[in-house]
């Protein structure tokens, strides 16, 4: 996954403003007690981040591919 995938997948998940909250504000435990920002800032993959983001968030199993892959089905 690239940056550019990441930001995708992230405003696809959670929406612009949104989004924006969650990759500044949401502290990752799985990450060191990082922001998605630090994190990538600090040169975690952005796959890592993202997924640690959709099990910090809830996000369910399905909708984990992000982008760059085709879109499952919403259940």
């Amino acid at each position: 996954m690239r940056l550019s995938e990441f930001r995708q997948a992230i405003t696809d998940e959670f929406g612009p403003a949104y989004g924006q909250v969650v990759t500044n504000d949401l502290v990752l435990v799985d990450l060191s007690d990082r922001t998605p920002q630090q994190a990538l800032k600090a040169g975690i993959s952005p796959r890592e981040v993202w997924l640690a983001v959709c099990r910090a968030a809830d996000v369910p199993p399905a909708r984990r591919h992000g982008a760059g892959l085709p879109a499952q089905p919403r259940s």
